[in-house]
């Protein structure tokens, strides 16, 4: 026999595991680029046509396909599954791969709400899995290099203000897949319009930069700006939220005449900010005419979701508490966008009390 070392095992592979193919983020698993890293096993999608669609588009077999999530569990048995289904069914995906210790990471946000994603912590910290949660923030250049500026090279003093803008022209407009659209502007599906979608993007990243520490309260006002497209959900949502020495303020929307991804950092000494996933803004003393820099190149597995999970699972990372995929960071995303909801329900500012995940 022939005992295999962590060496060895850590040369093969991942097996992984896809769970819906109902979210467009998908795309970014399928069309990626084969470096010997992981291996798609098996794809849980009920619906054969959508399934087709994909195998023809990239070249899969429908042998890969499974009818369930249970099917492609039992069969293909996959060390890690990445979901792509709706928001609500981050849950479910947890419950079926948590007590068979597969690892999981769903797209952002964690979940629908605080509530479930209680459960799903707690699945998971019973377990011993992982469970990450996906954004394509966390593979910018720019964001990352900010954050080294403030933090490791503590270039620009304490953080004052972050400004984060996410959002784009509306799914309406920019969604092509009706199986993706049907349940985005579905609140019992989303859990809300844009403040679920584009405000996670600036509750996940201003977490990071205050290196974990929660706000003390969070305030938030709503609007439908196109009530004849989105009648049932917010299209443009603004939230604030209060440290005692900062302020973050995000602003999400689905009624921006662009795709933007922006992050503002204000600190005593200057600002910095990401323009895109490339290219940064520099503004201190020194340089007080806006001096645009580039943002370096990521390096491997730090520039891509997927590699990032394999180098988890594998253990060659650990995944720290404040790290934007972190658990930990995006229970967090979670009580702010509850508290956020709440806020602009009431119109009131909502002192934020954070939640104890049980195991038992």
């Amino acid at each position: 026999m022939i005992t295999q070392t962590p060496d060895a095992q850590a040369q093969e592979p991942l097996k992984i595991g896809i769970a819906g193919l109902v979210h467009s983020h998908v795309h970014w698993l399928l069309g990626r680029e084969d470096r010997g890293d992981i291996r798609i096993v098996g794809i849980a999608e009920p619906d054969r046509a959508l399934a087709q669609r994909y195998a023809e588009q990239y070249g899969f077999s429908m042998d890969l396909v499974y009818d369930s999530l249970d099917e492609l569990l039992k069969k293909a048995k996959p060390e890690a599954v990445c979901a792509f289904t709706s928001i609500r069914d981050h849950l479910e995906v947890v419950q079926k791969c948590a007590p068979k210790g597969v690892h999981v990471m769903v797209e952002k946000p964690l979940a629908l709400n605080v509530e479930q994603a209680q459960q799903m912590a707690a699945l998971a910290r019973q377990h011993k899995v992982q469970l990450l949660t996906n954004y394509e923030t966390s593979w910018y250049g720019s964001n990352q290099r900010i954050f080294r500026m403030v933090h490791e090279q503590r270039q620009l003093g304490d953080v004052k203000k972050i400004n984060v803008y996410a959002g784009h022209q509306g799914p309406n407009v920019v969604v092509q897949e009706p199986e993706f659209l049907n349940w985005l502007t579905d609140p019992e599906q989303n859990g809300g319009g844009a403040l679920m979608d584009f405000g996670c993007y600036g509750a996940n990243l201003i977490t990071w930069m205050m290196k974990g520490e929660k706000p003390e309260s969070v305030t938030a006002v709503v609007q439908n700006l196109q009530l004849e497209e989105y009648p049932r959900v917010e299209d443009d949502a603004t939230i604030v939220l209060r440290y005692p020495q900062a302020q973050g303020v995000i602003q999400a929307s689905w009624n921006w005449p662009y795709n933007r991804k922006e992050m503002e950092v204000y600190c005593e000494k200057g600002a910095v900010f990401s323009l895109d996933a490339a290219s940064m803004r520099l503004i201190t003393p020194d340089h007080p005419e806006s001096n645009r820099i580039p943002a370096p190149k990521v390096k491997a597995p730090f520039n891509d979701p997927f590699a990032y999970l394999e180098a988890v699972v594998r253990g060659r990372i650990k995944v720290q508490p404040t790290d934007l995929s972190a658990l930990e960071n995006n229970l967090t995303v979670m009580e702010i966008l509850d508290a956020a909801r709440r806020s602009a329900e009431t119109g009131e500012t909502v002192r934020v009390t954070y939640y104890q995940v049980k195991t038992d």
